[in-house]
């Protein structure tokens, strides 16, 4: 017998079916109603901070049929039903505009600004619409700050990293150079060629056999003598890394 189930995990969303927007001319007078000052507002919608009272809101429920039912359990998806609601600016509300003024047919129009700065139609005044961009602002500065910082430590991280690959490199070429130098002088004083050393002879006196295994590095380059004879803090003359225990080698 098999069973196969299926969980279904239901959230929570909204989706807009339909929005229609109506925008009916209006002006902004100063508070004290003087009729010969006006300033008609123009493209309110592309303003920010315009927060608009919501004036109507009904829920109508969704009708459920068993079809509806099966095909919401199969997509995933139920709805719940349609929320229909109205926003409107009210007559007569105190509203702050910032955007650029132009005088047009002895009409003065607000409009957005056409060098693409923002434009402003706030429920607040204008010296706390000031103070909220500035914190704005502010933030982004911190934010940016910060961001800063980070990415110069992480430029800092990489550099160093990159730098001490290049030390290491240069140290192993440097290392290197320093062990033929002295194997080639080691050669003339014994009075051999390359050729004629053992393989499995000490790189150090290349008279011995090597005897010996470096710990943590892992080189077996040495014979018991020449490890006897480094000098303390012992480290690897391979690779200099430090030599933490030794592990006597045995050949058969």
């Amino acid at each position: 017998m098999v069973w196969n189930r299926t969980t279904h995990i239901w959230n929570d969303c909204e989706k807009i079916i339909h929005q229609r927007t109506n925008t009916v001319p209006f002006d902004l007078v100063p508070p004290d109603c003087n009729p010969g000052v006006s300033v008609r507002v123009i493209k309110p919608l592309e303003s920010s901070e315009l927060n608009l009272e919501t004036v109507f809101e009904k829920f109508h429920p969704a009708a459920q049929t068993f079809t509806d039912i099966i095909g919401h359990y199969i997509s995933g998806e139920r709805p719940k039903g349609i929320k229909e609601t109205e926003e409107m600016l009210r007559d007569k509300d105190i509203i702050t505009g910032v955007g650029e003024l132009v005088l047009d047919s002895n009409f003065i129009k607000l409009q957005p600004p056409k060098q693409g700065l923002q434009y402003y139609l706030s429920r607040l005044d204008f010296d706390s619409l000031v103070r909220k961009q500035e914190s704005k602002a502010k933030l982004w500065k911190i934010l940016t700050l910060v961001f800063g910082i980070i990415t110069c430590a992480t430029l800092l991280f990489i550099l160093r990293r990159q730098y001490k690959c290049y030390k290491t490199e240069q140290d192993q070429s440097r290392l290197q150079r320093e062990m033929l130098a002295v194997k080639k002088q080691r050669l003339q004083e014994l009075d051999l060629t390359e050729d004629e050393v053992p393989q499995n002879a000490c790189a150090i006196c290349l008279t011995r056999d090597r005897s010996c295994v470096f710990l943590e590095c892992g080189q077996v380059c040495s014979c018991m003598a020449c490890y006897e004879a480094l000098p303390v803090p012992k480290k690897c003359p391979i690779c200099r890394n430090a030599i933490s225990r030794i592990v006597p080698l045995y050949n058969s």
